[in-house]
């Protein structure tokens, strides 16, 4: 039965506090500013608590880290703690984690000195680099909420599993083999369905770069840490953009695999189960090499023996280059016929297509299949049955549905709550595979307009109509979510800041399409985005992690010039 109102807020302060509570007394700050004081508390304000040393080893590439330890001139045990700083921090400023296990992983980071100290040689290729997990990760020893105040003492809402904090998701074992160190996991939005992460328990995780925004969702706690240097590299999940939304707005690098590439295995999941459009598993960084890094080193473990949903694809080195001896080709979606972008947006698509001219590359418009159809047919799936499962959780502890969710999985919203027949699933199935076959055959049909004789190497296109969402305001998913229809490999590309002087608009000349596209504009106001990042996502075909990460590395270095 559900709990009372005061059980479950009860429940979510007490587990607040306890976040809270965890961080070592020596890096609490007693007062901080308000969002209003202070938006931006990346860069030298957050560095103001930290000393000399740990902004040295917070502030290098995981590549550097790794190198610096593996030479014996770094210890893993300063580096973990370093970034254990600096994510206490983080936290303070933007809400961002859910667990902490410092002490854990200082342990952790000792034996990995020992071990070096005694055989002179890395335990593997991630030796000492600490790495952050978004709370759908089982650790063994901390507690997987997912947002969920239900979830609490429990193993996935359940009670006397023997999981309870014992079970471990087969990526964090490989990331310990490795020799990563886990330190931390990040916020959520209950039910993971949303841009943006509130839930019942540490509120709103805001933008650290504008905290007028969010930092995204769902894997957002993962953008704000990372954004803020207290991660070199997390791992979020991706359904519908929630790798990619984060990475878009906090300026990083966030890839989104296509199914079957890395482990997912014994994860938690909302609507675990739905296999039509499924969640993947990818990396959140500060650069191209970092994500080549951690997924040339996961596959290195062979993933697919102990994941029966992983393809048995090694990492293709030969892939993985961008040819010297011919021009690329480019495909740009601008609109995609349902939403406007706001200019800053707008302004970075323009930005790469124009360097990507200049260079000699061949740039066409991107025509494809109704998106509408594709986001009708995702829609369909991730309401299969209805929101019973996501309702399930929340009437654990009696809790109530943050907005941003409740109008799409409340039963209010719901309409019909009766869950989706064979027929009707089997259908939507049969839909989506002939609406990926189109989209294949118009990919392919490109090779008579890109003048090299094939198809576009990848897509520019915008991962949302704005830079980053206002809070309450991600009212459109159909930029990142038509990737999930198609299970495409993208990969978010940092591309600029917002400008008020310059990202500019005039509402009574605009001319949306939609009531939707109107609301969506009229949302962009220029001094509340001044300074936001803005970013653009590069899509490729399904399993090409290796080229779309080389050529996202090609044009971050065009950009550069």
């Amino acid at each position: 039965m559900p709990a009372d109102t005061q059980d479950w807020q009860k429940i979510g302060k007490a587990k607040l506090e306890s976040i809270n509570e965890s961080i070592p007394q020596p890096w609490r700050v007693d007062s901080l500013p308000s969002n209003e004081q202070q938006r931006d508390v990346t860069g030298d304000f957050i560095r103001q608590y930290l000393s000399k040393d740990e902004i040295d080893l917070s502030e290098a590439s995981a590549t550097t880290i790794i190198e610096k330890i593996s030479a014996g001139q770094w210890t893993a045990e300063a580096v973990t703690r370093a970034f254990c700083h600096r994510a206490s921090l983080a936290h303070q400023l933007t809400s961002c984690l859910h667990e902490t296990f410092f002490d854990a992983a200082i342990q952790d980071a000792q034996h990995l000195d020992e071990y070096y100290s005694s055989y002179k040689r890395p335990i593997g290729p991630l030796h000492g680099l600490p790495v952050s997990l978004k709370d759908q990760f089982h650790v063994k020893g901390v507690e997987t909420s997912m947002g969920y105040i239900g979830w609490i003492g429990t193993f996935q809402g359940k009670k006397g599993t023997g999981k309870e904090k014992v079970f471990e998701s087969e990526m964090v074992k490989e990331l310990r083999d490795l020799g990563a160190v886990l330190y931390c996991k990040t916020s959520v939005p209950h039910t993971l369905m949303t841009g943006e992460t509130i839930n019942n328990i540490i509120g709103y995780t805001w933008n650290p770069k504008n905290r007028n925004l969010s930092c995204g969702g769902s894997s957002g706690g993962e953008g704000a840490l990372i954004g803020l240097r207290g991660s070199p590299v997390g791992f979020g999940t991706d359904i519908g953009g929630s790798i990619r939304i984060p990475a878009a707005f906090n300026g990083l690098y966030g890839l989104r695999p296509s199914g079957g590439r890395l482990p997912y295995e014994g994860m938690a999941n909302s609507m675990d189960g739905q296999n039509s459009i499924t969640s993947v598993v990818g990396p959140l960084a500060e650069s191209v090499s970092t994500l080549q890094l951690l997924v040339k080193s996961l596959l290195s473990r062979e993933p697919w023996l102990h994941d029966p949903l992983v393809c048995e694809i090694p990492w293709r080195e030969d892939r993985a280059k961008v040819p010297q001896d011919s021009p690329l080709s480019f495909a740009v979606l601008r609109h995609d016929g349902a939403v406007s972008l706001q200019p800053p947006v707008q302004r970075a698509i323009e930005t790469v297509v124009k360097k990507l001219e200049d260079r000699g590359h061949k740039i066409i418009e991107w025509s494809p299949p109704s998106h509408r159809r594709g986001l009708d047919i995702l829609m369909a799936a991730w309401t299969y049955d209805n929101g019973a499962d996501i309702r399930s959780a929340f009437d654990l502890s009696g809790e109530p549905m943050a907005p941003e969710i409740a109008h799409v999985y409340s039963a209010e919203s719901a309409n019909d709550v009766t869950p989706k027949d064979a027929t009707f699933i089997a259908a939507n199935n049969v839909a989506k595979r002939e609406y990926q076959k189109e989209y294949m055959e118009y990919w392919n049909s490109t090779a008579e307009l890109t003048g090299t004789g094939k198809p576009v190497d990848v897509v520019i296109a915008p991962v949302a109509p704005f830079s980053a969402a206002r809070p309450s305001g991600y009212l459109y998913y159909g930029y990142s979510s038509i990737v999930n229809v198609l299970d495409y490999t993208a990969c978010t590309l940092p591309v600029t800041t917002a400008d008020k002087n310059v990202d500019v608009v005039d509402l009574s000349s605009f001319k949306p399409v939609s009531e939707l596209d109107k609301k969506i504009m009229s949302l962009y106001d220029p001094d509340i985005y001044d300074g936001s990042h803005v970013s653009v996502q590069l899509i490729g075909r399904r399993l090409q992690e290796e080229k779309v990460l080389a050529v996202t590395e090609y044009v971050a270095e065009v950009l550069k010039g």
